[in-house]
């Protein structure tokens, strides 16, 4: 095979390699670019002049450079979906009454009204049995007069014990339209009872437990009162005042840790022992403050009761001075009775206003323990957003809707939890 020549390269298309490009000449560097003038600043964006308030409520609503701010929880409710204030709680107690008047203060004043007449009854058994003259003429008659003061006595425990076991259920019952406030749910008559009826038995046993529990302790005191009385003699009793203080302060501890085993009970539907570690354990690192609020709201409770009542009070002494100035003894007696009875009527109405407000505070309390240590403002707030459950107990566990995994599982379809 012959080799190409050199001089035909160019005949089979491979291209002509001339000499260098010549380059032109190269660019004239002279005097420095010509730079326009300086750009013209619009106004600033609208927004507040700086210093004014900002709104919290909205990201970016107020800040010229959109900047997000403080985002405040919501409050659909009585309450905002955050652990509480001490403030707010006893904002939301009020608004609960006011928004379930007739649910709360009817359950509180048919359990007043019961426990009014029955110390209407006792109080007249009481006057019919003292003498006339608050004096005994002589040693039998004072011995005749003991079956009776014992039986009375007896009375007015079973009256006392009757009010902490009613108020220990219906503190369960109460926490009910309690949690429903909270996202603004408003509870009948009705739908109360449909929503506790199955919580009952539980909240009878609970109660049932702690008045027992109750009970033998304040029995086991009297015990080891006499005991010590009846070794020491009169000297006893310097040892009975420690003993009988550290007794009052065991109860007071041991109340404010179970203080919102009820609503456990009734919102949770736990048992009564479960109901008890649920409160014991949501109680713990909180006791001080629960005992704080509890303390003042039972003060400012009393205080209004006996402000209250003192105007009754005078009026029912001047009623009876110008209605009988010169009656005799039965008279007396008559005319007396009646003012009792609308007197206890009176302090049934204050004593019921009283317990509802003392009832939504301990259930606000549960609930902003919940919200402390279970995260339950979460739980409510997808409750708000999907607006599920509309007709249940907010804090139930059943009632939080639950989120399916995306994508379903090979087989199955999507549904709603």
């Amino acid at each position: 095979m012959s080799q190409p020549e050199p001089g035909n390269e160019s005949e089979k298309g491979q291209p002509q390699w001339g000499g260098q490009p010549q380059w032109g000449g190269q660019p004239q560097w002279g005097g420095q670019p010509q730079w326009g003038p300086q750009p013209q600043w619009g106004p600033p964006p609208a927004g507040p002049p700086w210093g004014a308030p900002v709104d919290a409520r909205w990201p970016g609503n107020n800040d010229p450079y959109g900047q997000p701010h403080y985002v405040a929880p919501p409050k659909p409710g009585i309450v905002p979906l955050r652990p509480l204030l001490f403030g707010e709680i006893m904002d939301g107690a009020f608004q609960t009454i006011r928004r379930n008047a007739k649910t709360m203060f009817g359950c509180a004043l048919v359990m007043e009204l019961i426990m009014a007449i029955l110390s209407g009854v006792l109080t007249v058994a009481m006057v019919g049995v003292v003498p006339s003259t608050g004096q005994f003429n002589n040693e039998a008659e004072a011995a005749q007069f003991l079956g009776p003061a014992l039986s009375l006595a007896g009375g007015a425990l079973g009256i006392t014990m009757l009010t902490a076991f009613l108020s220990s259920i219906l503190q369960g019952v109460l926490a009910i339209p309690v949690a429903r406030s909270v996202l603004n749910r408003r509870t009948s008559f009705k739908q109360l009872w449909s929503l506790v009826r199955a919580r009952l038995w539980s909240l009878v046993g609970l109660a049932g437990l702690l008045l027992l529990a109750s009970f033998i302790s304040f029995v086991a005191l009297l015990v080891s009162a006499g005991l010590i009385l009846a070794a020491s003699g009169p000297a006893g009793a310097l040892l009975i005042l420690p003993f009988g203080g550290g007794a009052v302060v065991a109860y007071a501890w041991v109340y404010i840790k179970l203080l919102v085993a009820p609503a456990s009970v009734a919102v949770e539907e736990l048992g009564v022992f479960a109901a008890i570690r649920r409160s014991w354990s949501l109680t713990s690192m909180n006791w001080w403050r629960i005992f704080g609020i509890v303390i003042l709201v039972g003060f400012i409770i009393g205080v209004i009761g006996q402000v209250v009542q003192i105007p009754f009070s005078l009026a029912t002494t001047g009623i009876s001075s110008l209605v009988s100035p010169h009656a005799r003894t039965e008279q007396l007696t008559t005319t007396a009775i009646v003012l009792l009875m609308v007197s206890l009527l009176i302090s049934a109405l204050i004593s019921a206003v009283g317990f509802a407000f003392q009832t939504s505070v301990a259930a606000l309390l549960y609930m902003d323990l919940r919200m402390r240590r279970d995260g339950l403002d979460v739980e409510l707030l997808r409750l708000l957003e999907t607006g599920a459950d509309p007709e249940g107990v907010p804090g139930r566990r059943r009632a939080v809707p639950s989120v399916p995994p995306w994508p379903p599982a090979p087989g199955h379809g999507y549904t709603a939890g």
